[in-house]
């Protein structure tokens, strides 16, 4: 049998701000023969002679993946890369679920996953701590998954105290779906729940706001923005001249004393 000797990088280029993207990950996309992503992922970071470059659309996660790991099994250094960090709703999950079908010489193969800035904590950073406490992500995108499936993982993510990101929340084939998530939640929370709406952090377009849950609607968003939602405990302290801080409470009260 041939010995395997590629490898390849699944690499988290963050949110978008070139402050965000550590060393590690631009070191591993410097040092790859060929780079694979999706192509406004590929935009983000610098060319280098010699190094081959193949972009795809945002729905090929797995074709793309499949690529990857064919140059890396003929012997190349690939990086694929994803924005945010790779292991949240990214290539990650798709190169491993390539391999877990694929043939079995990408198995032998040298995997490794760099993590990157991922859009939920870039936005939290960027109003305070509102992640402080429990919380979950959830896709609101019913591609991969159907969308009863989503309204009862949002029904118990509420109603269990959790602070909940949303990501892929909004776009032109599923205009209904945030509206319907939030009314989902209205079933469980006060109206009063602070929603902060995060789109396109650390780039030159980004645009934040603080809502409350009553006043959250799904045209406040696009697919550039991450939602976080708060749980009862999330506070908002108003600050004159300066921007709202917003968090969730380390401690709450203990309710079965």
């Amino acid at each position: 049998m041939a010995t395997v000797t590629g490898k390849l990088t699944v690499v988290g280029l963050g949110p978008g701000n070139a402050g965000q993207l550590t060393p590690e990950a631009l070191a591993a996309v410097d040092a790859a023969d060929a780079v694979f992503g999706y192509g406004p992922y590929l935009d983000r970071i610098p060319a280098r002679t010699g190094q081959s470059r193949t972009p795809s659309d945002n729905r090929q996660e797995l074709q793309r993946a499949a690529q990857a790991l064919e140059s890396a099994a003929a012997g190349a250094n690939v990086a694929v890369v994803s924005g945010g960090d790779p292991g949240v709703f990214a290539m990650a999950a798709a190169v491993c679920e390539a391999i877990d079908k694929g043939p079995a010489a990408w198995r032998d193969l040298d995997v490794t996953v760099l993590p990157g800035v991922s859009a939920m904590l870039a936005v939290a950073a960027r109003v305070g701590a509102p992640l402080g406490h429990d919380f979950c992500a959830i896709s609101l995108s019913d591609n991969l998954k159907p969308w009863p499936v989503i309204e009862k993982r949002l029904e118990a993510a509420a109603g269990a105290g959790f602070v909940i990101a949303f990501y892929n929340p909004v776009s032109r084939a599923r205009p209904w779906q945030l509206d319907r998530a939030f009314e989902t939640l209205r079933k469980h929370l006060p109206a009063s729940t602070p929603v902060i709406f995060g789109r396109a952090v650390g780039r030159v377009d980004e645009r934040m706001a603080i809502v409350t849950l009553n006043g959250a609607t799904a045209a406040q968003a696009d697919m550039a923005t991450c939602i976080i939602v708060g749980s009862s405990e999330t506070r908002v302290i108003p600050r004159a001249n300066k921007s709202s801080l917003v968090y969730t409470p380390r401690s709450m009260p203990d309710v079965t004393a």
